[in-house]
């Protein structure tokens, strides 16, 4: 696999480019400490997140009968918003995003991540002059990108092949696998490489082993 050979490459947001992990563990764990739910270490984290998020959830045993999940996961997202410049960016993304400029290449961010809040994040990390697009969705709900990624690539006008998609999750993999894009995944993110793996696809420790292609 080699990035030259792209024209355009599609960045995931969540725990590709912003690791927010440790925050999702610490957030997902005090919802279930108030409902005495059984408490997740990062390891078992990785092992049950999925999106849509709403499944996970159910999956953790919150009760949607006495608690609707459009409640409980909004107060889980407001501790995140209020939270969220705690987290750091991956040590070596600006070095592999730069790199992928002088390539030629065009690069993107397609997230299930709030449209404005995706913004103006990647604004405070200095990210947008890397991305031609920054494509977010319009609720907070974490439901799925696929339909973004469907419109996002009619944009781009790019042909089977053309694209590469890099992200962390089983869903990313979904996404680049509809929109006729080669797909790569990180295990530093929000699932565990043995899940990844099941997808065939490469699978990377780090962003920076990026660069070796």
């Amino acid at each position: 696999m080699e990035l030259k050979k792209y024209k355009h490459i599609i960045w995931d947001w969540n725990g590709t480019i912003l690791n927010d992990v440790a925050l999702c563990v610490e957030l997902i764990n005090w919802l279930l400490k108030e409902r005495n739910l059984k408490t997740l270490y990062i390891d078992d984290y990785k092992k049950v997140f999925t999106i849509p998020v709403k499944n996970y959830y159910a999956d953790l045993g919150f009760n949607f009968e006495e608690e609707p999940f459009e409640v409980v996961g909004k107060l889980w997202m407001d501790e995140y918003e209020k939270r969220k410049f705690e987290c750091s960016i991956y040590d070596g993304v600006i070095d592999v995003l730069k790199k992928i400029n002088q390539f030629g290449i065009g690069q993107s961010i397609l997230s299930a991540y709030s449209q404005h809040t995706l913004e103006e994040m990647a604004n405070h990390f200095g990210l947008t002059k890397y991305f031609t697009h920054i494509v977010g969705l319009d609720n907070i709900y974490a439901a799925g990108k696929l339909h973004l990624g469907q419109m996002l690539i009619k944009k781009l006008g790019n042909g089977k092949g053309e694209t590469l998609m890099i992200g962390d999750t089983l869903h990313d993999y979904e996404v680049a696998n509809e929109i006729g894009a080669d797909c790569i995944l990180l295990t530093s993110g929000h699932q565990n490489r043995e899940r990844l793996e099941k997808t065939g696809c490469k699978v990377i420790d780090n962003i920076n082993e990026l660069l070796k292609f």
